[in-house]
């Protein structure tokens, strides 16, 4: 096990007796005006804004084919299905997630290291980056179940021990994403507020959380008052297409009940000047296969 960094102060506080909605006190784009890379300005102010930027085309048909292919590949081996990275569906038993893909997958890792994706990612966090965590996510028809509303950073701070919010996600089709299929759904400005959960964390939660989450969710009066604030955005698009968004935005999808899959690789990418240090609201760190820590590699 890596030693962590000494620990900074909790500008976050979360997981305890109430629940509590701050002002986010960091940065949402990191970089300096006029800083060039793959993003254009008026992509990151909107950004800076909304906390999302939609792509409607990042990758072409044919190299769609050859990562919907090596996700069929993961997905179908028995020996990954037994391996502790891969996610399975509490009812059908299904693969759900298969974790850490750009370690196990060169096809992944090129991915990763795309300009078109490492690049938007150093241009929002300011600083060179790595990934933090990466995985492909199977939603099949006929039932596959969502995720709840959730910040990712809610979970990345208190469990992986992330103390500001650098941190950004980039989910990128295989499949066509229809507004019936569970497709993503984001509040557009909720990254601007951050909502510290009551509750605590049980041990090992991460073994339950990645099925069905529950702890640090917010409650049903917190996620009214956000979504009568911002709205509701639900994204659609082609296979290809790319949603980029802040760690703090909160965000969700909803089961899939149609003939229609649903699948994607999910990269998330830190700044290397946010180096994870303890959890700040959970008794053990999560294994890195989910929340990676030291020694930090810069993507490339």
């Amino acid at each position: 096990m890596t030693t962590a960094p000494e620990r900074t102060a909790d500008l976050y506080p979360t997981r305890g007796t109430s629940e509590v909605i701050t002002p986010r006190k960091d940065p949402v784009v990191w970089s300096r005006p006029g800083v060039e890379g793959p993003f254009a300005a008026a992509e990151l102010s909107d950004f800076d804004r909304d906390g999302f930027c939609a792509l409607p085309e990042l990758l072409t048909a044919d190299e769609v084919a050859v990562y919907r292919a090596e996700l069929d590949r993961l997905v179908g081996d028995p020996a990954m299905r037994a391996d502790p990275r891969s996610i399975v569906e509490p009812t059908s038993q299904a693969v759900r997630s298969v974790f850490e893909v750009h370690r196990i997958s060169e096809v992944f890792a090129g991915l990763v290291a795309d300009p078109r994706v490492a690049g938007r990612a150093r241009q929002i966090l300011g600083s060179d980056v790595y990934v933090h965590q990466s995985r492909i996510n199977v939603k099949p028809g006929f039932g596959a179940s969502g995720f709840y509303w959730h910040s990712d950073f809610e979970t990345w701070h208190a469990e992986d021990g992330l103390p500001h919010m650098r941190t950004v996600s980039v989910s990128i089709a295989l499949t066509e994403n229809y507004d019936t299929n569970g497709g993503l759904m984001i509040m557009p400005g909720s990254h601007r507020y951050f909502v510290g959960c009551e509750g605590a964390t049980p041990k090992d939660n991460y073994k339950k959380s990645l099925q069905m989450q529950d702890a640090g969710t917010p409650s049903d009066e917190a996620l009214t008052t956000m979504a009568d604030r911002h709205g509701i955005r639900l994204f659609t698009g082609r296979a290809g297409s790319a949603t980029w968004f802040d760690c703090n935005a909160m965000h969700g999808s909803g089961d899939n009940i149609t003939p229609y899959p649903r699948s994607n690789v999910f990269i998330v990418f830190n700044s290397v000047e946010n180096p994870a240090v303890e959890p700040f609201a959970a008794p053990v760190r999560r294994p890195e296969y989910i929340g990676a820590r030291a020694p930090f590699v810069p993507v490339t």
